[in-house]
């Protein structure tokens, strides 16, 4: 039998969902699989559990959380042959959102056996990773998703660890805190270097994206961004005021920020943000240190399970079954 380890953040999302997560373990175990079920008791413990099962030569890692329980397994299974799957149980889910996955909610829990077999019937790929500096504790750690200095590390900051009451809300637990503090934000005089370019001006936003979604998976930023082709899609949204931002919010949401001069994008690979003053910076929607923040891709860094519910151009490269995988090991 092939082994996996199934990390499950017990702490993820609006809903208790302990027991769909057994009836997962159960499902991948009629597909042959050794599953051992390890629940996250504290932070980084996703890193240290996914980097113990590419060590004991397993080849997949299933992951049961949010978006930050992805970077943290992530980072323990970097530069590894040992793949990871993930199992969407937090609040935003805005990767699962990207791969097109069925989502559990209170209602509707068992939308995590659909995801499991969305996952068991697809191929793995390998996907670029971001890899961040700045000084702080997290220097040299990889994320998945994005890396942002100014509004969207602003509100990180001030709203993390959130609440259960606004847990329970989901998005739109987030967007009234987020209204509530988004008015104490300062002006941000910001440098931007993309693979040498400079970009200079008030910017309430310079964000390194590596996928399509944003904002919780609510919008599309980057529709034509690609998993695993080995460059960031930089945006740097102009101006200032929460006035600015629910603008382009909004034209995001409606896709037209494309033809906003005020919001610029530029494709690179190696990225640093300076801001005055200093601001904090958030990799994947957690805290990530403060300005400023310097970001490297590493091209192909991670294996990942796709499930068959994600957009075929989503990858350059073709990837491979599960199937194949389970027969290489």
């Amino acid at each position: 039998m092939r082994q996996t380890t199934l990390i499950y953040n017990p702490l993820a999302g609006p809903a208790t969902l302990a027991a769909p997560i057994n009836l997962v373990a159960d499902f991948w175990r009629t597909q042959g699989w050794q599953v051992s079920i390890q629940p996250t008791q504290f932070a980084g413990h996703a890193t240290e559990l996914a980097k113990a099962a590419a060590t004991a030569g397993q080849s997949l890692v299933l992951a049961a959380g949010g978006d930050g329980t992805l970077r943290e397994a992530a980072n323990g299974l970097a530069g590894t042959e040992t793949a990871l799957g993930l199992l969407p149980v937090g609040t935003g889910n805005s990767f699962a959102k990207e791969l097109q996955m069925p989502l559990p909610t209170r209602w509707d829990k068992h939308k995590l056996l659909q995801a499991a077999d969305a996952l068991a019937g697809g191929r793995v790929q390998r996907i670029d990773l971001g890899m961040m500096g700045n000084g702080e504790q997290r220097n040299g750690c990889y994320w998945v998703l994005w890396a942002g200095v100014g509004a969207d590390g602003f509100l990180v900051d001030n709203l993390e660890p959130r609440p259960k009451w606004s847990k329970k809300l989901g998005t739109a637990g987030y967007a009234a805190q987020g209204l509530a503090v988004a008015p104490k934000m300062p002006s941000i005089q910001t440098k931007v270097e993309v693979d040498g370019r400079i970009f200079e001006d008030e910017y309430l936003l310079a964000l390194v994206s590596n996928c399509r979604r944003y904002a919780g998976g609510e919008v599309v930023l980057s529709p034509n961004a690609r998993l695993d082709d080995g460059l960031f899609e930089v945006w740097l949204f102009r101006g200032s005021g929460v006035a600015r931002i629910l603008q382009s919010l909004i034209k995001v949401k409606l896709g037209r920020h494309l033809e906003d001069e005020m919001i610029t994008m530029v494709n690179g690979r190696r990225v640093t943000i300076h801001t005055t003053p200093t601001m904090p910076a958030q990799a994947d929607g957690e805290r990530a240190g403060y300005s400023p923040l310097t970001c490297e891709i590493k091209p192909g860094a991670l294996r990942l399970l796709v499930p068959n519910t994600a957009p075929s151009d989503l990858f350059s490269l073709p990837g491979e079954t599960l199937s194949m995988m389970n027969a290489k090991c």
